[in-house]
């Protein structure tokens, strides 16, 4: 896992001005498995494969997610580089149009990636919480 440090003013909206903006917004922490200069999994592409799942085709999964078939088909293909085998199969479209289905190995990785983030924040609440306690309000 990787952290990065950014600064306030670009990545922190509002936390210049002391209207509250960060009041209703409660802090969390997300977890991305980083491999080389890949993002191998994170929160948004474990949530790409539970909607690819649903939807049984990468692009309506895009779709559903609010972005391009390119942008989806590029977070599944880095995907299925970075593991050993792919975690997605999809067909070639056609009379009947393409699908897409999630592999034995990409419902294994969604279960890890839950339980890894469970245990994670359990592990990591009292620290959270004392951060938390310094940023802005």
């Amino acid at each position: 896992m990787l952290a990065n440090a950014r600064s306030v003013s670009g990545f922190c909206p509002g936390a210049e001005d002391s209207t509250g903006y960060h009041h209703s917004m409660k802090p969390r922490l997300t977890f991305r498995l980083i491999l080389g200069d890949d993002i191998a999994l994170g929160p948004g592409k474990v949530q790409l494969l539970e909607t690819i799942r649903e939807a049984g085709s990468i692009a309506a999964a895009g779709r559903a997610m609010g972005m391009s078939y390119k942008r989806a088909w590029h977070l599944v293909d880095t995907m299925n580089r970075c593991f050993a085998s792919p975690l997605v199969e999809a067909s070639k479209g056609g009379a009947r149009g393409g699908g897409a289905m999630l592999t034995p190995l990409a419902e294994e990785v969604i279960v890890l990636y839950h339980q890894l983030e469970a245990r994670a924040r359990k592990a990591t609440e009292a620290d959270l919480a004392a951060l938390v306690r310094h940023l802005a309000k």
